[in-house]
């Protein structure tokens, strides 16, 4: 009888230590996140510039697309002999100038997609703050062009939610655990499809827990680029690496029950 009892204890135990180091060690992956930028009217171009060039090649994810001159256009270098970015972003719009250009490609990205690409780009004023998109843009402009942004420009776009990247589904910070609420606040749905809602660039997920198991698409959520499902290999590199930092264990295991529930 003791015997048993003391397997029985042993395996709850043993259970219980289980899953407590595995709440534990889901959220510590090696990832970035932006930090927040506090820049006032005071700030300098060199300023900005630091900043922008620091998130751009970062934890702001727009490499993964623009780095390549596939999926978006290589905004650093020349681009189908019309320079970088700095040299030809004033020109792209008559009567709009190179900023203000950067700027509402950014927050309106649809409004201005260059030809032969698709317009898988999202709003980065969802998940960037202000200062964030500003510094890019003055970062943008030193490939090719002169840095016009100015620290009037920065308050001047009003208040953003901070944190996040400017690559699609680009996680922010949350203390909520309901699954449909966090799937909407780290901008799954820009890519993602689940009902009526959402887009094609990634799988539709309104099925998913009917053609995945649990364990699969906690992988998936945490090393995205681990196994990419198939047809959508030319968007390897897009979804956002640092959910292992921002979802809590109980954020991501509500997001994992709420998928595998899909069916």
């Amino acid at each position: 009888m003791w015997a048993t009892n003391l397997k029985i204890i042993g395996v709850v135990l043993g259970t219980l230590l289980l899953y407590t180091i595995l709440a534990n060690a889901i959220p510590q992956l090696e990832s970035e996140v932006p930090q927040e930028l506090t820049f006032g009217a005071n700030v300098t171009p060199e300023q900005l510039v630091a900043a922008g060039e620091q998130l751009y090649n970062g934890a702001g994810g727009c490499t993964a697309c623009h780095g390549l001159g596939t999926r978006a256009p290589n905004l650093l270098t020349d681009d189908r002999g019309a320079g970088a970015i700095g040299a030809r972003c004033g020109s792209r719009v008559p009567a709009m100038d190179c900023k203000s250009y950067l700027h509402e490609s950014m927050v309106q990205p649809n409004k201005f997609v260059v030809e032969g690409f698709q317009p898988i780009m999202p709003d980065v004023s969802k998940p960037l703050s202000p200062p964030q998109i500003w510094s890019m843009i003055a970062f943008l402009q030193t490939n090719g062009g002169e840095v016009t942004v100015t620290g009037a420009d920065v308050p001047a776009s009003g208040a953003a939610p901070a944190g996040g990247a400017a690559a699609a589904g680009t996680p922010t910070a949350s203390t909520s655990t309901d699954p449909q609420e966090l799937i909407r606040a780290n901008q799954c749905l820009s890519c993602h499809k689940v009902g009526s809602e959402g887009g094609a660039i990634g799988p539709d997920l309104s099925k998913i827990g009917s053609q995945r198991d649990a364990a699969f698409i906690r992988r998936a959520i945490l090393d995205p680029d681990a196994e990419v499902a198939k047809g959508y290999e030319a968007m390897k590199g897009i979804m956002p690496k640092n959910f292992g930092q921002v979802l809590s264990g109980a954020q991501l295991e509500a997001m994992v029950d709420y998928l595998t529930g899909l069916k």
